[in-house]
């Protein structure tokens, strides 16, 4: 088990990592999503030992392990870079942590070629990295943070130097290589589809904060507040003033909805809504589609979908839907909101009508 207990991370008057409490359980898949500077990298380092914290504590399987240096660690990290040791064949870079630990040569045949088997670079060991192609360097790498049978591996962006089919390869490997290991995993990414594909846990992360953390899917689906919702959506979210008035919730005065029976009980006033783009459509598509007019700003067609950039009633909108919708920049066009998706927030931000189980985590 990893246990941060209220770690913060100053350089100078800038502070990278804001006081943080975590708890990672053993067997776990833990995504921290954020941004580019949100924070996980350094996260990440502290957690493998690589930074010490400027104050709190760094906890591992009942032991304070803070400010002991990473090499008396059994830690494994695998960053975006295919970090491989170039003058070794595949088979020698995979064993090397194994020779470290004096491990037997028949041990190290039998663990490596299970390994690249399990990896499916198995007719690659003889092959210097040079000569492999840019995902089979990074299953190297990850075969390698394998083989030292790590009680944490930390995966820093591992795929994101790869192309779009090796990614898509390799996402949906990940899962099932550490599916049986009883370590504790820790996977950076920027991108929420990558988080919901892996599923397990996720830590949104905001300029050095966990803002969130829980299930995957229950933090995507019931995020604590509006900027955890805006980390977990890409394209942005949709936002937008509505007020509620008796059992209506209105956007502009010009377009209301029912209030769903979960929030009839809600004071009237003022709120924001939340709608994420892929439930937002030319077509009258989901439960409840509610129709939105506005004025188009730019519609990008990439084949199979149709993201579409349009202003209604003051606020910027994005559409993401299956199809080809041509629309011309400038035009008036009408949309629908699949309002049953709609998320709520109060004047703090906070989300409405969370569920007990929400509140517990």
């Amino acid at each position: 088990m990893l246990e941060l207990k209220s770690v913060e991370k100053t350089v100078g008057i800038e502070t990278h990592i804001h006081p943080t409490d975590l708890t990672l359980e053993p067997g776990s898949f833990n995504i921290l999503l954020g941004t580019t500077l949100a924070g996980k990298t350094t996260l990440m380092q502290l957690m493998a030992g690589l930074e010490r914290p400027t104050s709190g504590e760094v906890w591992f399987n009942g032991k304070n392990v803070t400010g002991v240096a990473v090499q008396k660690r059994n830690v494994s990290i695998v960053y975006q870079q295919f970090i491989n040791y170039p003058n070794m064949t595949v088979y020698e870079n995979i064993a090397s942590p194994l020779r470290v630990a004096r491990m037997s040569g028949q041990e190290i045949e039998k663990r490596v070629g299970g390994l690249a088997e399990m990896l499916r670079i198995s007719s690659m060991l003889d092959r210097r990295p040079s000569e492999l192609s840019g995902g089979q360097q990074q299953r190297c790498a990850i075969a390698r943070a394998l083989a030292k049978e790590s009680e944490m591996i930390l995966l820093d962006e591992p795929l994101a130097n790869l192309d779009f089919k090796l990614r898509e390869e390799l996402r949906d490997e990940l899962p099932r290589i550490f599916q049986e290991r009883d370590c504790v995993v820790v996977y950076a990414t920027t991108e929420p589809t990558e988080a919901l594909l892996f599923g397990g846990k996720t830590a949104a992360m905001h300029h050095g904060r966990v803002i969130d953390f829980g299930p995957t899917g229950q933090a995507y689906r019931q995020p604590v507040n509006l900027l955890a919702a805006k980390v977990f959506s890409e394209p942005p979210i949709n936002t937008a003033s509505i007020t509620k008035k008796g059992a209506r919730f209105v956007l502009n005065d010009k377009v209301h909805w029912p209030v769903p029976d979960r929030l009839k009980s809600l004071r009237d006033g003022a709120y924001t809504m939340g709608i994420r783009p892929h439930h937002v459509s030319p077509l009258k598509v989901g439960e409840t589609p509610v129709a939105v007019e506005g004025i188009v700003h730019i519609a990008e067609l990439s084949g199979s979908e149709s993201m579409i950039h349009f202003d209604a009633y003051g606020d910027s909108w994005v559409s993401l839907s299956h199809g080809v919708h041509p629309f011309d920049a400038g035009a008036k066009a009408t949309l629908y909101a699949d309002v049953s998706r709609c998320l709520y927030f109060d004047e703090d931000e906070r989300l409405v009508a969370v569920s007990e189980q929400r509140e517990a985590v």
